[in-house]
């Protein structure tokens, strides 16, 4: 087989690009197949409009250096800089808490990305809903081993990168498989209905905040968490408030005022910030501020056929 040819591209924005911070809410685990870090090297495996792709990027010292193979290549490599918030403006954001200035002063250079690839993001935020991070990380990392593909080139076969299956492969996984993933008959049912639709879940792209939300959330098992958690990948969307998660709400009351808020509080205290509440989300994160842990971790289920699996 003949070896892609690899593209080569350096963006120069005259400012430093936070990669990890940037990127870093696109890898799903540690041992996510689909994204490898190794120290200032990231290397991802996309699945574009233009077929697979490879994608690795570094910060070097005149902006960043990004080299890519497949199919998918220029179309990756043209998309760099909005995948690292080129097109994120953040002007008109205001810190009227003193934790949020802090937060900003220390990550000034972090932007919202938009990836535009809307499936990439949504099949792996339904397997993220309602299981713990563990449970979650090890049903995607099984569906992209068993129905995904390896990523083209040689910094893919290096460090082992894979490419997430396409919707109409994973419509042809079979219940049974689903449960050895593990991935119960909910979210697996979601995830089918999102992929017998993802064309117009694509077309989403572009769209204004509230229109994206509304036609994301209009398909049965796709609520508010989970297109904000698509949104602000996919699309950018500096205000995609992660609105039920079992961490964000409590984190951010905690930052913020030293209390576990509910979400409803989050959603209260955030409007001053309209329309960028997930950004002051990510910067909370970003800070590493988190509630006091108040007894062990929430177990994994061990009632699925493949709850045991790695």
């Amino acid at each position: 087989m003949t070896e892609p040819t690899e593209q080569r591209r350096t963006w120069r924005p005259g400012r430093p690009v936070p990669i990890a911070a940037i990127w870093g809410t696109h890898r799903r685990g540690p041992s996510d197949p689909t994204y490898r870090r190794v120290d200032d090297l990231h290397v991802r495996g996309l699945r574009t409009p233009e077929g697979v792709a490879t994608l690795a990027v570094e910060q070097v010292r005149d902006g960043v250096e990004a080299r890519a193979w497949g199919p998918g290549a220029a179309w990756a490599l043209d998309r760099v800089p909005r995948m690292l918030g080129d097109d994120d403006d953040p002007s008109g954001f205001a810190p009227h808490h003193p934790f949020v200035a802090e937060a900003l002063r220390c990550h000034e250079h972090w932007r919202v990305g938009a990836s535009d690839a809307v499936m990439e993001s949504l099949v792996p935020a339904i397997i993220e809903q309602k299981v713990t991070g563990q449970e979650a990380f090890r049903g995607f990392r099984n569906l992209v081993r068993r129905f995904g593909e390896r990523a083209p080139g040689p910094a893919a076969a290096t460090y082992d990168v894979w490419v997430q299956p396409d919707p109409a492969t994973i419509r042809l996984v079979p219940s049974w498989e689903w449960l050895r993933l593990p991935v119960d008959p909910a979210r697996s049912r979601t995830t089918l209905r999102a992929c017998q639709v993802a064309p117009a879940l694509e077309r989403t792209l572009g769209l204004a905040e509230d229109e994206a939300d509304a036609r994301l959330r209009s398909l049965p098992g796709i609520g508010v968490w989970t297109s904000a958690e698509t949104r602000f990948r996919a699309h950018g969307h500096a205000d995609a408030l992660s609105v039920g998660d079992y961490h964000v709400a409590a984190n951010v009351g905690w930052a913020l005022t030293g209390e576990l808020w509910t979400d409803e509080q989050m959603v209260a205290e955030l409007e001053v910030y309209r329309p960028h509440r997930y950004r002051v989300q990510r910067l909370v994160e970003l800070a590493g501020a988190h509630r006091p842990r108040r007894g062990p971790r929430m177990a994994p289920r061990r009632h699925l056929p493949g709850s045991s699996r790695a």
